[in-house]
């Protein structure tokens, strides 16, 4: 393992000796809602990183977004690094429902059995802090941070970031930066070590809405009337065949052809991950189409997808209704991988459906155009500094992957951006019981320190 400089082991002493500071900020951001999705509490979680960091010596800026919630910027320069660094994370969480299947209160912050409980605990708050709280390991010890270092935070990443493009374009020297890196992710479930994604995919949010009468009508009477749910059924069947090959023609232009790099990428994490270890936490014996091994991780990281997230129609109570529903709605998530391009493909699945038939379905955009995805190399200066800040937090060498699931900053102020994380396996986020082991947050908190001292390095 490589030795960890002086300076570093200064600040991860300092880090160990300021534990409960650490967490007992963490239960207080996670007691302040700020659900995105029903707009509860933005303003005032804004108000409350502010004030932390601001505790912590750090430069902080509530800007207001014309239509959203506020974005937080601040900027702290080193004396030592000509390098700048920019830290994203987001204060918005999921909503908490279902609130009957938490076992601790959604927004207590409890601390139990190792872990503190509540939404936003992973996803992203601990995130938020492992950056404020390792640059303040830095002042705190060297007086200085070893690369200048420019935070945002923003409250509209659980919707799409959908304020967040308007406002970087109205700003981007607030954000402008050498690098940008995010830690809104979480460690290998078999090797326990973060994964690092080195690009991210597009997410395209599609609802498809079919209408019929303009009520229930009892169902005596279905030989007469339009049926959505059937309508909507059909409609979805033309989009994706048994091997999920997404049959939206021209789907695939544009995508990213595999090279050595990402090969040997592929081929090292298939030879160090225990892939059954996931199917075993997904609570299934085999990965879809029979894939495993190196199949499996390119599939994840590589193919598009079209995921059926909600599906609803007519009744759902308890017992039986004799109805036929007036109404269908289906939300899709497509996932675009480097270099298919989202405006094209929203034209692409609006022509499929006339062509199909079913040009008189709703198509709703959430969020609007998404961010495009984008692919960097293992070479950049980023690439490196998190590698090694990884390894040395963590004790062995990280996860590489070729892209995951940030962009929007990307779309207006391009610079190397790389996603990484250090949730436990089990984090439940989006989920109920939502938790971060304190263990994992602390070393977080390390590893956003160290990755500041390794990319200010980098020459």
């Amino acid at each position: 393992m490589t030795a960890i400089h002086p300076e570093l082991q200064t600040a991860f002493d300092w880090i160990d000796a300021h534990r409960d500071e650490a967490i007992a900020d963490l239960q207080r951001f996670v007691q302040q809602k700020s659900v995105s999705a029903q707009n509860i509490g933005l303003e005032e979680c804004a108000q409350l990183v502010v004030a932390m960091m601001h505790a912590d010596g750090l430069d902080a800026t509530a800007y207001p977004t014309p239509g959203g919630p506020p974005c937080i910027i601040g900027h702290v320069p080193s004396r030592s690094s000509d390098k700048t660094l920019l830290a994203y994370a987001h204060y918005d969480v999921q909503p908490e429902e279902p609130v009957e299947k938490w076992s601790y209160p959604p927004y207590g912050g409890v601390v139990d059995k190792g872990r503190l409980w509540g939404r936003g605990a992973t996803d992203n708050k601990s995130g938020v802090l492992a950056f404020t709280k390792g640059a303040k390991a830095w002042l705190q010890t060297r007086g200085d941070l070893p690369v200048n270092v420019k935070f945002i935070t923003e409250g509209e990443e659980e919707i799409g970031s959908i304020h967040l493009g308007p406002f970087i374009e109205a700003n981007p020297e607030l954000v402008r930066a050498d690098a940008m890196h995010c830690l809104d992710g979480g460690v290998d479930p078999s090797s326990m070590v973060p994964d690092i994604d080195l690009g991210l995919k597009s997410v395209l949010f599609v609802e498809l809405v079919a209408r019929g009468a303009n009520a229930d009508i009892h169902s005596l009477n279905a030989p007469l009337l339009p049926s959505p749910a059937w309508d909507l059924v059909s409609a979805l069947n033309t989009m994706m065949d048994a091997n999920r090959r997404i049959l939206i023609d021209g789907w695939y232009e544009g995508l990213w052809e595999l090279g050595d790099e990402e090969t040997e990428q592929l081929e090292a994490n298939a030879a160090r991950l225990d892939l059954d270890q996931l199917k075993a936490e997904w609570g299934i014996e085999q990965f879809a189409l029979g894939r495993d091994g190196v199949d499996a991780l390119r599939a994840r990281a590589y193919e598009p997808t079209c995921n059926i997230a909600g599906l609803t129609s007519g009744y759902q109570g308890p017992g039986s209704k004799t109805i036929v529903p007036n109404e269908a709605r289906a939300k899709l998530d497509m996932r675009l991988p480097p270099l298919i391009d989202p405006a094209k493909a929203i034209e692409k699945l609006k022509r499929h459906l006339v062509e199909h038939g079913f040009g008189h379905l709703e198509v709703i955009i959430r969020g609007g155009t998404p961010e495009p995805p984008y692919k960097i190399s293992v070479k950049e200066d980023i690439s490196h500094a998190i590698i090694r800040a990884a390894e040395l937090v963590f004790g062995a060498p990280p996860v590489v992957n070729g892209v995951s699931a940030e962009g929007t900053i990307l779309k207006h102020v391009w610079m190397p951006t790389v996603l990484t994380g250090f949730a436990q396996p089990d984090c439940n986020l989006h989920a109920p019981d939502e938790s971060i082991d304190l263990e994992h947050y602390i070393k977080g908190i390390k590893y956003a320190a160290a990755i500041m001292w390794e990319y200010g390095q980098t020459r």
